[in-house]
């Protein structure tokens, strides 16, 4: 039986149409392959100067030349990191925007009646990029306390009459405060601001007396002068700092905190952007150089991407939730 003009016409256009599918299918594969084709966007959610931007922007410096495309920090601060953590909940979810947020976002929830976005259910976990442990640091015209005992003798001599400068409401700042009042019975009154970087800039200028800040912003600032530290809140000293003393060891034995920052992606991201993110992460962090610079700001190079990475975030939700319920810190 011969084939008729429109029986061949239909079977011309079916085949036309496979080549095309095939077509757009390698153009797809290929661009899915070479991620990514274009700049990337962190979103930092507090501004300019903080802890964050103290690792996030040696971090995308190191992306951009491991990676062969900008990788660019976009800045958005404000509700204690919350403000740009639902702005990057929202973000396409087609590899070219990420989220480097941290501690503040396992806090929020205990905080905040009501988030604009989950942290676990709208995002995913890409990896962790440092863990710092907090300072005790005072301005040094304001404070004369050199170390921890007398901090709280000064405390106890003049109850209501210290204050402490936060990132924000609901930071992990926030609550290193409120648990150092809980556990060393002291009282102080919180100041927050917009983000660390403005903190420490009142810091500096005396507007404020204290703050329990990440060493990794607070570092230049130790070393230059313009701020006293009274002691880490970590389990052993800074290898960078190591005549500053642990909090245990100046009498305040359960006083450990830690500030860590970390990459999320949005929701629906591809899982091959996921995956190279985290792979170009942990090769650009273990190289000498960034290093070298985290262990200059008081932390070491961590080694947790994905699941394990979100098991983290897991219990640290956790973790936090039980503090705030101890400590009865609230929004000021």
């Amino acid at each position: 039986m011969k084939s008729t003009p429109r029986r061949a016409s239909l079977r011309t256009l079916a085949a036309a149409a496979a080549l095309a599918v095939t077509g757009l299918a390698a153009p797809l594969a290929l661009a899915q392959a070479s991620w990514p084709t274009k700049p990337v966007t962190i979103i930092v959610p507090f501004p300019a100067g903080g802890g964050t931007d103290a690792f996030a922007r040696p971090l995308s410096a190191a992306l951009t030349k491991h990676l062969g495309q900008q990788i660019l920090i976009d800045n958005k601060g404000g509700a204690g990191g919350t403000l740009g953590a639902g702005i990057a909940s929202r973000a396409a979810p087609d590899g070219y925007t990420f989220f480097m947020g941290g501690a503040h976002h396992a806090i929020a929830p205990s905080m905040y009646p009501k988030l604009d976005y989950d942290i676990e259910k709208d995002f995913v976990p890409v990896g962790l990029v440092s863990n710092v442990p907090q300072v005790i640091v005072v301005h040094p015209g304001k404070v004369a306390a050199n170390t921890l005992p007398e901090l709280l003798a000064d405390m106890r001599a003049n109850p209501g009459k210290r204050n402490y400068g936060s990132a924000g409401n609901g930071s992990s700042h926030h609550l290193a405060g409120e648990l150092f009042k809980l556990q060393s019975k002291t009282f102080i009154t919180h100041i927050p601001y917009r983000g660390a970087g403005p903190m420490l800039q009142d810091l500096i200028a005396g507007q404020v007396d204290m703050a329990f800040d990440g060493l990794g912003s607070s570092a230049g600032h130790i070393r230059g002068g313009r701020i006293k530290p009274i002691a880490v809140a970590a389990t052993k000293r800074a290898a960078a700092f190591p005549d500053i003393p642990t909090a245990a060891e100046a009498g305040l034995p359960d006083y450990v905190v830690s500030t860590w920052y970390g990459m999320w992606a949005p929701k629906g991201t591809p899982k091959d952007a996921v995956d190279k993110m985290a792979a170009a992460m942990k090769a650009v962090m273990n190289t000498p150089e960034l290093k070298q610079m985290w262990t200059n700001m008081g932390t070491e190079t961590p080694d947790l991407y994905g699941d394990a990475y979100g098991k983290f975030v897991s219990s640290e939700l956790k973790r936090w939730a039980e503090v705030v319920k101890a400590s009865g810190a609230k929004l000021d």
